[in-house]
């Protein structure tokens, strides 16, 4: 029975005119003891600043079309500690020649954790489609979008699927690309559409899953690998919340 059920039949409970205090006080006892630290412990502190380290790498296979992607992203509700999420993703990629666009299908495995002292994980494994489509506008804006369709096989749940729509935009501020020792201002937005709503046993999602807005400084330490700090503000359809971002972009 879900934590909000057990709430309904504890208020109903002094309705009954049969059940004495002396029968409810052990109910009344148990739920406080052992029910509401699981109620407390499953609200999420908004106000309190995660963060999320994160290392993202991509390469060709010589001059073929063809190569490899991927990222590692250890996501803290807090600062450090306290696990949101551990996720490894990896992809083949296609660029097709004389064609401003990438392909991508990939896997990823997500391990998530439940807010607070509990030490409970989940594991979801995701298949992922995504096309990228990068777009110089003048002589400084470096845009990119990237759509993803992904397949999500979470634990206890039909097979789920969602849409990612993702607006990149980088601003060299001290050159006009990203060469080395250029500082450049990192933005995007990310828009989370899930696809099917019932996951099963009666229970829905809504269409809304998420949106993520994300502003960095970067900084290009060599041709090919630049590093990120940054803001990225999440809001979900039952709470939002700040998360610093530490992240490593290396082609390699």
């Amino acid at each position: 029975m879900h934590y909000s059920n057990f709430l309904i039949v504890l208020i109903a409970l002094p309705l009954n005119k049969s059940i004495t205090m002396p029968r409810l006080l052990p109910v009344l006892t148990f739920c406080v003891a052992f029910i509401y630290p699981h109620l407390v412990h499953s609200q999420i502190n908004e106000q309190q600043t995660g963060a999320w380290y994160m290392y993202f790498f991509n390469t060709t296979f010589k001059e073929s079309c063809w190569g490899i992607q991927g990222d590692i992203q250890y996501r803290n509700w807090n600062l450090g500690g306290d696990l949101e999420q551990l996720l490894l993703r990896g992809g083949l990629t296609y660029k097709p020649k004389n064609a401003q666009i990438k392909f991508t299908l990939g896997y990823g495995n997500v391990q998530t954790g439940a807010y607070g002292p509990s030490k409970t994980t989940s594991i979801e494994s995701r298949i992922y489609q995504e096309a990228l489509f990068p777009n110089k506008i003048g002589n400084r804006f470096l845009l990119t979008h990237r759509f993803r369709l992904e397949q999500r096989f979470l634990t206890d749940q039909n097979l789920r699927t969602r849409f990612r729509y993702n607006l990149f935009l980088n601003i060299p501020l001290n050159n006009t690309e990203l060469v080395q020792k250029t500082i450049y201002l990192a933005l995007y937005n990310e828009l989370f559409v899930n696809g099917q709503r019932n996951i099963g046993n009666g229970r829905q999602v809504e269409l809304f899953d998420r949106n993520r807005t994300y502003t960095a400084l970067g900084y290009v330490l060599k041709s090919k690998l630049r590093i990120q700090l940054g803001a990225m503000r999440q809001l979900t359809d039952s709470w939002g919340k700040t998360q610093l971002q530490l992240s490593l972009h290396h082609k390699l």
